[in-house]
């Protein structure tokens, strides 16, 4: 076995990060074993070189805690939390993408398949008729009723129909470079100027950096997502599985398409007596809560009466306005939040097993920061296991301790977090304390700052004193 010394050496650690080097170049990803030695052992340097090439130390794992607690020294700790490099955004954005790609890539609830010269896809019609007016026309038209299409035309090929396919569940595109021209070929066929344009611009973009640099060979072509057109082109699922009498704003000529828009729905779900006709692949790929009863359902054998090849699922304990919100954002990773609903929502969240509507509610409830509110907030964050919102929190307290000391509520938030650290010995640390201490003193470099930070954590320890708390 090795020793612990030998096993977190630095020398140990570049030996992994080495032994990464072609998986991170597969992948882009890679789990943080190097990362947490590096933390272990105090390797400042290592730390921020594996952050810099690809290591990921996320709030609410198990790799990502043991990295931020297991570290040995508070700079350490320190450019773990700082480090900005993945955004919330961008890891809500990356959670979204992955259900489009693996509602593509596996097909499950599929309700077409094409054949392409010998090659099967397994499709949508809900998704391919939300992103393409090309496609909803052909499914109306020539298409109507087919289950499986076999497209036979020689100038169609398999790999440019791959890559539509992906570009239109999730806005991202890779392409043989030898394939573009078959791809804006099917692009100008299906009536998609827009990607035809972001092809030209792509290719004359590679084109101009294969000529600066002699000997380069470029051999694949991606386009990645911009802007919100995949949700925006989502969410008008969402808007026609509202039943009628709920569609604010809508059914003023010209502008109501979702009366006329085929959407296809294989699921109804009844909620304070109105009919949302949903479609499962979205509901099961986004919620382990709604794959579970999706499966074990249909012992009633409830179904539709305008459509009887639809079942009927009756939601309880939820309100037609929540389960709303809950639908915008299944369909299109977002949905509106205010101050009145969003906890509300977070509940619901919680529920219905929706992490990143989870996140999303965190985000919602850190703009909305006071003094006032930020214990609830704090408690809200730890009940629902929202790590960043509870950073947040306390950065917060940080901030404000000086007043904060003097609510009684504070007083026995610490009580009580005291109390839940199991095992805690008399003088052990606090969890809250601490990372109200490693605010303080976060980032103090002037000698007024120096100052200030001083008061605030003297406040802070009279009010441990005069509580009967060491810690």
């Amino acid at each position: 076995m090795f020793s612990s010394c030998t096993f977190g050496s630095e020398e140990f650690c570049r030996y992994l990060v080495e032994q990464r080097d072609v998986e991170l170049n597969v992948r882009d990803n890679w789990d943080s074993t190097p990362l947490y030695y590096a933390c272990l052992c105090g390797h400042e340097e290592l730390v921020q070189y594996l952050l810099a090439n690809g290591a990921k130390c996320e709030a609410n794992t198990f790799d990502g805690e043991r990295c931020l607690y297991g570290a040995l020294s508070d700079p350490i700790r320190r450019l773990l939390k700082e480090y900005k490099r993945i955004t919330a955004k961008a890891m809500q954005r990356d959670y979204y993408d992955h259900f489009l790609q693996t509602l593509l890539e596996q097909g499950f609830f599929s309700d077409v398949v094409f054949l392409v010269h010998g090659e099967t896809f397994r499709a949508h019609r809900c998704v391919l008729g939300a992103r393409s007016e090309y496609f909803t026309h052909m499914f109306q038209t020539k298409w109507k009723g087919k289950r499986l299409i076999a497209l036979k035309h020689p100038l169609i090929n398999p790999a440019a129909f791959a890559a539509l396919l992906q570009f239109l569940y999730t806005g991202r595109l890779d392409i043989d470079v030898s394939y573009v021209d078959d791809l804006k070929r099917l692009a100008k066929q299906c009536k998609m100027g827009d990607l035809i344009e972001d092809l030209e611009a792509k290719c004359k973009q590679v084109y101009d950096f294969v000529s600066s640099k002699p000997g380069t060979c470029v051999k694949v072509l991606t386009l990645d997502p911009h802007g919100c057109q995949l949700q925006d082109d989502m969410a008008q699922l969402a808007d026609c599985a509202l039943p009628a009498e709920l569609r604010v704003g809508y059914g003023e000529l010209p502008f109501d398409i979702t009366d006329n828009f085929p959407s296809y729905p294989d699921i109804c779900f009844r909620v304070e007596g109105y009919d949302f006709l949903c479609h499962k692949p979205f509901f099961c790929g986004r919620s382990d809560y709604f794959k579970a009863l999706l499966e074990d359902h249909f012992s009633e054998g409830e179904t539709l009466a305008t459509a009887p090849h639809i079942p009927v699922i009756t939601l309880h304990n939820i309100s037609r306005e929540l389960f709303t919100k809950i639908l915008y954002y299944i369909y299109s990773d977002d949905t509106e939040l205010s101050q009145e609903d969003v906890y509300d929502v977070l509940c619901v969240a919680d529920m219905y097993l929706l992490p990143g509507l989870k996140r999303l509610c965190g985000r919602s409830l850190a703009g909305l920061l006071s003094e006032e509110n930020v214990l609830h907030v704090w408690r809200s964050a730890r009940l629902f296991n929202l790590s960043r919102l509870e950073d947040q929190c306390t950065e917060y307290m940080a901030r404000i301790i000086e007043r904060l000391v003097e609510h009684p509520e504070f007083a026995e938030l610490i009580h009580e977090d005291a109390r839940a650290v199991k095992g805690r010995q008399e003088n052990d640390s606090i969890p809250l304390v601490d990372e109200i201490r490693f605010h303080i003193s976060s980032n103090v470099q002037t000698y007024s700052a120096i100052e200030e930070a001083q008061q605030k954590l003297t406040a802070l320890e009279l009010l441990l004193a005069n509580i009967g708390l060491d810690c």
